[in-house]
């Protein structure tokens, strides 16, 4: 299948069965808008006769011909037998995320995790168990080399001193057997101070700090207790943090929602801050005011287009350079095919692990006892709940095997279609919208740096 589009003044043809990217000329775009599969030059010039020259479309055909015969437009759809039976094959654990505090000091309404409590008793996560999760990940994770242990709440900033001798613990665990694990801590914030802060850029390889963007949409939504928005407690400390991060990855993670659909303004303003890393992710659930819902869609897709020539104007004019997450695409290496089908893992590399011990497919799913698939104490035990993770891809959702986005998004993910049709096999519509229109404008991002060069 091929999808074409054009923006920016930027003809684009995506291949969804490989994967390729290519850039058209006027004439290239109109024969690829028309043919929904390979034509011959005949039917090109008998479509486009009287709008161009007869030799110049049959140019644009020999050009799109030649990419055909290379086997990069129009090409085959992926054999999935084999590739399913390489994707069965159990390559052990990459990460797990640390629940150290079913606990929160926000009362942010749209948390997806019930205030940090994930509708469970409060709790946090005792040191035992977190040195038991430790060996479970090094015991478990096979031949890999590189492992990884996000510490999560609720706050686990709540519960700093069992993340602290965690990442010791860790360090000689990992060093015993041979393992690199890469230690990564989200956070509200709040809780930052100069001490924190230095142990947090000296020890975690990743860190994401929770903001929303302008103070008005952070404060309207991200409160305490009190119901005080949180904007001025958070800011500074975090500038602070992340200016001191000596080029170590972090993220601004932001949520945006219908009461903010102009969420452009959000990453921008964080870009001006000095935030140079940012992700603004539409919030999950629905059912309350500020869920999306359809009728939000088409400003939300206008809203990503309109971030994209911001993102644009920026590059040309020399602005503070910033990159937002879903504008980062590799269009020449990227991810291989395996992780391009069913790129997550949760449920099978990637675990959460709750203050008691229990494991769930990851943290989104916690507080769901259904989704159970063991514990510390006795391994895995849902062997079937976690068959049914392994086989969901791109290659076994009805709607993504005919996406021209499917090697990009990957099926997107299985939280988000569980909470919005209760089954993680059914992708959520809007997603894939919002995900399509982000994808056009990092391909088109792209595509305008390569030409500009």
């Amino acid at each position: 299948m091929v999808h074409v589009y054009s923006m920016g003044g930027i003809n684009i043809a995506i291949d969804g069965n490989c994967g390729s990217i290519h850039v058209l000329d006027r004439v290239a775009y109109e024969l690829l808008a028309q043919f929904k599969n390979p034509f011959t030059c005949e039917q090109a010039v008998q479509k486009l006769q009287g709008k161009y020259p007869a030799e110049s479309i049959r140019e644009a055909w020999e050009e799109i011909n030649s990419l055909v015969e290379k086997g990069i437009l129009f090409s085959p759809e992926i054999e999935q037998a084999a590739v399913q039976n390489n994707m069965n094959i159990d390559k052990g654990l990459k990460a797990l995320c640390l629940h150290v505090a079913h606990d929160c000091n926000l009362m942010c309404e749209y948390c997806f995790a019930s205030k940090g409590s994930y509708k469970v008793a409060k709790k946090l996560m005792p040191l035992e168990i977190a040195f038991n999760a430790v060996d479970f990940l090094v015991s478990n994770s096979g031949k890999r080399k590189n492992v990884e242990i996000d510490f999560f709440g609720g706050e686990p900033m709540l519960n700093f001193t069992v993340v602290k001798k965690t990442v010791e613990y860790g360090r000689e665990v990992g060093k015993l057997a041979d393992k690199n694990i890469n230690f990564t801590i989200t956070t509200n914030g709040t809780l930052l101070d100069d001490d924190k802060i230095n142990y947090i850029n000296a020890n975690m390889d990743n860190v994401v700090i929770s903001l929303d963007g302008r103070k008005e949409v952070h404060d309207a939504i991200r409160y305490d207790a009190a119901g005080k928005g949180t904007y001025d407690r958070i800011l500074a400390d975090a500038l602070n943090l992340v200016r001191s991060r000596n080029n170590k990855s972090y993220f601004i993670r932001g949520t945006f929602t219908s009461k903010n659909t102009d969420f452009s303004k959000d990453v921008l303003h964080l870009a001006d801050l000095g935030f140079g890393e940012i992700s603004m992710e539409p919030v999950v659930g629905k059912g309350e005011d500020f869920h999306i819902r359809r009728e939000h869609i088409q400003e939300i897709l206008n809203e990503y287009e309109q971030l994209a020539y911001a993102y644009i104007k920026n590059i040309k004019e020399g602005g503070k350079p910033f990159r937002f997450y879903h504008f980062n695409v590799d269009i020449y290496k990227g991810p291989c095919l395996y992780k391009r089908i069913a790129a997550c893992g949760a449920g099978t590399e990637y675990l959460a692990v709750t203050p008691e011990g229990d494991f769930y497919p990851c943290h989104q799913f916690v507080g769901k006892h259904e989704f159970i698939i063991g514990n510390l104490d006795t391994g895995i035990k849902n062997d079937a709940l976690c068959e049914r993770f392994r086989k969901t891809s791109i290659l076994t959702k009805e709607e993504c095997r005919d996406c021209w986005a499917k090697l990009y998004c990957s099926g997107g993910c299985h939280a988000n279609s569980y909470y919005a049709s209760g089954d993680i096999m059914k992708p959520e519509e809007l997603f894939c919208a919002m995900q399509k229109k982000r994808l056009e404008c990092a391909i088109m991002i792209e595509a305008y740096q390569q030409l500009d060069e």
